[in-house]
């Protein structure tokens, strides 16, 4: 165990669940489920299972420290890895890496958002020991693929052959971004094509490997950085090496170029609650399909199917309203059809246009 980390990647700010998510306080500090625990901790409580607690750093932008440091109490400051500015996940993976690297070199990383739901704890504690056991031992990177349970046009999409590492692991063939649905029906009707997790697993030695082919000068520019790692230094370093960074995707930069890529099939109740629908999808409903959170002040009266989130101290009382969403946090209020979630990305630019920041 004390050969395995863990980077926790939180530093998204989750526009598409406004206005319950705001760039001052995203989803994943927010107990979106109502189950008394925020996303990222829930997260970090699943890997204290299998890292050591002082293997775990939170990957997240600078203006969210606060905020892991108070849902997180007993990690040190020195495991929060703070960006400066949002450059995409290849430099915060990059940053992590190369830190890690230069406490341990025989570590193997496993990286993941912070803000997904796992419903089988045990199946996803062993199958990510048996990814990181994997990459210590093999020259390859790993991602974790989930078997589709439909075609769904909203994740990515991974196919693999029959080339094998061990029992277990397919070599990928293709990654293929959120498809149409005629597509996603073909992927899910082939059976080799698995979700894409966006959870990955390799050796820190053999991600670097990759960084220097596929992404050299952003490895060089935190390559730079070797002797001030770990020391009081470090953050400002990283203030100049972010500045310096393209902004680009993990997926991106190296695992569709890389031909050393591996995917584990899995199957442990996973979701990236990435929608309020998927949010819907996994809450408890009443006898006419609604989902209530928290449920103490909301009267419903003639209405069905709908995704309700309000605050605790306002009385709600919803009449005739069927298939709809309804969100009231910071001085906001959204009402909006269950099929329209999409747009909500479009009302926070225009609510942002014509009232500044303030509500976003």
């Amino acid at each position: 165990m004390k050969n395995y980390y863990v980077l926790i990647m939180a530093g998204g700010i989750g526009s598409r669940f406004w206005p319950l998510s705001r760039t001052a306080h995203p989803k994943q500090f927010i107990d979106i489920l109502g189950t008394g625990k925020t996303l990222i901790q829930q997260t970090y409580d699943r890997f204290l299972k299998i890292v050591p607690r002082e293997n775990i750093f939170i990957l997240t932008n600078e203006s969210y420290i606060d905020l892991v440091k108070e849902q997180l109490t007993d990690i040190d400051g020195s495991q929060i890895l703070a960006e400066p500015v949002m450059r995409n996940t290849a430099p915060c993976i990059a940053y992590g890496s190369h830190k890690i690297l230069k406490i341990n070199p025989n570590a193997s990383i496993v990286v993941a958002p912070s803000d997904h739901l796992i419903m089988d704890s045990e199946e996803f504690t062993r199958c990510i020991k048996k990814s990181l056991d994997a990459a210590l031992e093999n020259d390859c990177l790993i991602t974790l693929g989930i078997k589709p349970s439909r075609p769904d046009t909203g994740y990515g999409y991974i196919q693999f052959n029959t080339q094998k590492i061990g029992e277990d692991f397919f070599k990928v063939k293709t990654f293929t971004e959120k498809p149409n649905i005629e597509l996603a029906k073909t992927f899910v009707q082939s059976g080799d094509f698995l979700w894409n997790a966006g959870i990955f697993v390799w050796s820190a030695k053999n991600i670097l490997k990759s960084y220097e082919k596929y992404l050299p000068e952003m490895n060089d520019i935190f390559k730079e950085g070797e002797m001030v790692y770990n020391t009081p230094q470090e953050q400002e370093f990283i203030q100049s090496a972010f500045s310096q960074c393209t902004n680009i995707s993990i997926d991106y930069g190296i695992m569709e170029k890389a031909d050393n890529v591996y995917v584990l099939p899995t199957e442990f109740g996973w979701s990236d609650l990435g929608t309020w629908a998927s949010i819907y999808d996994q809450s408890e409903k009443d006898y006419v399909g609604n989902v209530v959170i928290p449920s103490e002040r909301v009267i419903m009266y003639d209405s069905s199917n709908c995704m309700v989130n309000v605050s605790k101290e306002k009385l709600v009382v919803l009449q005739g309203l069927h298939d709809f969403i309804v969100v009231e946090e910071n001085n906001t209020l959204l009402i909006c059809p269950r099929e329209q979630e999409q747009e909500i990305k479009q009302i926070v630019a225009d609510v942002k246009q014509r009232f500044g920041s303030e509500f976003i």
